[in-house]
């Protein structure tokens, strides 16, 4: 496909977790393509395994890594770190503002609009990530954020989902969507399909993720320390992963008395952990399109993971083998399961891993997001490109039926 080059800036508040993979994938292989990216991230987060990767992408930005203070929550410093973007903003004249999360769709689609004002012509798309989504509309929290939603979305142009549960989401919650929309999956690259073997002296279970409530880590303590009740000695366990949370969860793990079964280990790359265990648990209590699953299921891991946000799209017709989200019991069943049949275990992840096929590309990502740049900014002509080809009738799973209904979208 003839590329024509675009100035794209991405913006995100926490340059963590699954939504900074998907942003380094998109930004690397878009600079690759010859487009001119930036990245524009919050200052105070991250941690030196984080900041190790943002410098590592750094090279590739030929709009530069800018970082400004960025607060969780809505609050008057909002103004402050708005004034400082727009400035930053302004001077790089981008084609494309590509926000990521609430905080950065808010920004980018604020400061966009008030560029155009000023006849920059410059085009604002934004992928929530899950973000707002995951409030709950019938709690205040939940109406304010969606509120703000629905008004941002009349200073949208292009909206991506990174899952159909994703856009059925912020239609039931938010509403239609007035801008031009897609439905895209994180993608992997070629060499995450490679099986990863844990090593001779691999604990029984893996944890990773970032360390907070809405993950469940605190799940994933409760059933080793059920299984512990039950057989009179609890399974070994990894904890990796950093997160505001974390403290309370070695609070936990001490106050169970499970220091001697339990290691933590901070943030460390996905495939050098999924050596450390036989099985990956994934206990969340909301997701859009965890990377973290994908890499699981590419690397051939066994996996007990929960029903919720997108992963049932990546299960397709294994779908029945998730746990319901946020049930201890079913969870500790789950890995009860695991530790009495390891060879069942090993044969479903074999099963599951046949299901990705090329869904899940980072190449098909890039290329049906860049699509969606040019078609906003009128840059013809657009082509498509080329589409999934179909699994056999045994494999086929309906993140493929999802992906070709949502293609013209």
């Amino acid at each position: 496909m003839t590329t024509t080059p675009l100035r794209i800036v991405h913006c995100v508040r926490s340059p963590i977790g699954g939504i900074f993979r998907h942003i380094r994938d998109l930004a690397t292989c878009q600079a690759e393509a010859g487009h001119d990216v930036g990245l524009i991230c919050d200052s105070s987060t991250g941690s030196a395994f984080d900041n190790s990767q943002l410098e590592e992408l750094r090279p590739k930005l030929a709009l530069g890594l800018a970082r400004f203070p960025m607060q969780r929550q809505l609050t008057v410093q909002d103004l402050t770190a708005t004034l400082s973007l727009y400035k930053h903003l302004r001077d790089l004249k981008a084609d494309i503002l590509h926000g990521h999360g609430a905080k950065g769709g808010a920004y980018v689609r604020l400061i966009g609009s008030v560029l155009n004002l000023r006849g920059q012509g410059v085009k604002r798309v934004y992928c929530p990530h899950g973000g707002s989504l995951h409030y709950d509309p019938n709690r205040f929290e939940g109406r304010v954020y969606h509120s703000i939603e629905r008004l941002l979305g009349r200073l949208t142009d292009g909206l991506i989902f990174v899952s159909d549960y994703e856009a059925a989401a912020y239609e039931s919650k938010v509403g239609h969507p007035k801008a031009k929309s897609r439905i895209v999956y994180n993608g992997l690259t070629p060499e995450e399909f490679s099986p990863v073997s844990a090593a001779d002296d691999a604990a029984d279970f893996l944890y990773i993720g970032m360390l907070r409530d809405l993950k469940g880590p605190d799940l994933f303590i409760e059933a080793l320390y059920n299984i512990r009740l039950k057989t009179g000695e609890a399974p070994r366990a990894h904890i990796v992963g950093e997160g505001p949370d974390e403290e309370r969860y070695r609070n936990m793990v001490e106050k169970l008395g499970l220091e001697r079964s339990v290691t933590f280990h901070g943030a460390l790359p996905a495939r050098d952990a999924f050596k450390m265990a036989r099985n990956v648990v994934i206990p969340s209590r909301a997701e859009a399109m965890p990377y973290i699953i994908l890499e699981a299921v590419a690397a051939e891991r066994p996996l007990i993971a929960t029903r919720v946000g997108g992963i049932p799209e990546i299960f397709g017709r294994y779908a029945h083998r998730l746990v319901e989200p946020g049930h201890i019991g079913k969870l500790t069943m789950a890995m009860e399961d695991a530790l009495a049949d390891p060879q069942k275990m090993s044969a479903q992840a074999k099963e599951l891993r046949g299901c990705l096929a090329e869904t899940f590309s980072v190449d098909l990502m890039t290329d049906r997001i860049t699509n969606l740049y040019q078609e906003l900014k009128g840059i013809s002509p657009v082509d498509d490109p080329m589409p999934v080809a179909p699994l056999s009738a045994s494999a086929a799973s309906p993140a493929q039926t999802v992906y070709a209904r949502s293609s013209n979208r």
